[in-house]
């Protein structure tokens, strides 16, 4: 990885003007005062999704990404960083395609990304069994650091579907909720995050009166929204992202259900990736998270003024993931004087090394998943629009929650089968 294979495509990502300097990089360091002995060129292959109905989360990806390098230069300790980006489509076999492609033929030391957990779960494989070191900041599927062994993988800056939601079952029933409804997507994504929230609420004593599976590109929630009217539960608990979330919200806005059976939900509900397209409703939900853009702290207020300089919208969770997964790399390709020829070593120094970023302090777990602090969260009006603020913080969140970590494992990951505390489904859904 210190030499610039033949075929590399070079993305500029230095176009940006950005009117606020700050955000330091992550470890104190930044482009520049190179410590090896000759120039090399590591090059970073980074799948996002361009199009279809995941083209907006996966641009804010490619913003964050590009604003970390646009700061800090395209060289740290003498090795220059080369991206090229490449447009998954959501689309497992497109990925594999397109990852096969970067790391044969256009030179790609290492692959970042991409955004879906389907399409995450094939590219891992795919790239472990090439000895390719991979970095997951956005897939969030729950096996990856969890039963399966990936030793190529890292999932800096990201998250497990469940990490988030399991300190957020606790919080509900704290709130006095007993009896709760849940929808999510019908697929990985939906069942782990939903399964987080159920099995640490009925944990603490709660119910689930039903559970709703909602297919990705749903076009019409009334059907959902009627079976929640009829299930008269405490409060709705819902782990849905993109346009199938707007089109939920609205409806359960329409059924005259907002305001009056509390919505509660996972990061992506209310994440700024949709929120200005929720408008005022969004202030009727409390979700938890790993990310407040409205958090009162130096470096995450200076990195949301600059995203907002830059791009003239808040970051949403795809954005500051990428972007404090640059100043991961950056990190460790500093602590190894530039010299990242020895792929194991720069794979530890990734795994070992404790990184500040804009959502607070991380340090990766021994499974290579991150340990951080977890926000419930309110919408509120910011100085640009509506953002998240927390309500509520739950420090050095691992994503075992506070499980024995081997109990945990022997248990089968969360499905549509399994959603934790015993045997599921609930005899009521």
């Amino acid at each position: 990885m210190t030499h610039a294979r033949a075929g590399v495509m070079t993305m500029a990502v230095g176009a940006l003007t950005l009117a606020v300097a700050a955000c330091s990089a992550p470890g104190g360091s930044s482009g520049g005062g190179s410590t090896s002995s000759a120039s090399t060129t590591v090059t970073i292959g980074v799948l996002r999704t361009a199009t279809g109905p995941l083209a907006a989360n996966g641009k804010d990806m490619e913003d964050g990404w590009n604003m970390y390098w646009a700061q800090h230069g395209d060289t740290v300790a003498g090795t220059t960083v080369k991206t090229i980006m490449e447009d998954d489509a959501a689309n497992p076999s497109v990925a594999l395609n397109k990852a096969n492609q970067l790391v044969d033929s256009q030179g790609a030391d290492m692959i970042v990304g991409p955004l879906a957990a389907n399409v995450g779960l094939a590219v891992a494989d795919a790239m472990d069994r090439k000895g390719v070191t991979t970095v997951f900041p956005i897939v969030s599927a729950d096996d990856l650091t969890q039963r399966k062994n990936y030793p190529h993988l890292v999932r800096l800056a990201g998250w497990t579907s469940s990490q988030t939601t399991h300190p957020f079952g606790q919080w509900a029933y704290q709130q006095g909720y007993r009896k709760i409804l849940t929808i999510g997507f019908d697929f990985a994504f939906g069942y782990e995050g939903v399964g987080g929230f159920v099995n640490t609420f009925t944990d603490q004593g709660g119910t689930i009166v039903k559970q709703l599976w909602a297919p990705l590109g749903t076009q019409d929630y009334s059907t959902f929204v009627t079976q929640i009217k009829q299930a008269h539960p405490d409060a709705v608990f819902a782990f849905l992202s993109g346009a199938d979330d707007v089109r939920f919200v609205k409806a359960y806005q329409d059924f005259g259900l907002l305001g009056k059976t509390p919505l509660i939900g996972g990061e992506t509900v209310t994440d700024q990736s949709v929120l200005q397209q929720l408008g005022s409703a969004a202030t009727a939900i409390v979700t938890s998270g790993h990310w407040a853009e409205g958090r009162d702290d130096p470096a995450g207020t200076s990195f949301v003024n600059a995203y907002y300089v830059a791009y003239h919208k808040y970051p949403s969770y795809y954005s500051v993931d990428m972007y404090s997964a640059a100043g991961g790399i950056a990190q460790a390709i500093q602590s190894l004087n530039g010299d990242i020829s020895d792929q194991q070593a720069f794979i530890n120094a990734m795994k070992t090394e404790t990184l500040s970023t804009p959502m607070g302090s991380q340090t990766l777990d021994p499974h290579g998943n991150p340990i951080f602090d977890v926000y419930v969260r309110k919408v509120v009006a910011g100085p640009h629009g509506l953002w998240n603020v927390p309500v509520k913080t739950f420090p050095h969140v691992t994503q075992f929650w506070t499980y024995d970590t081997q109990a945990f494992l022997d248990h089968p990951v969360y499905s549509k089968s399994y959603q934790g505390n015993g045997v599921w489904p609930n005899p009521m859904s």
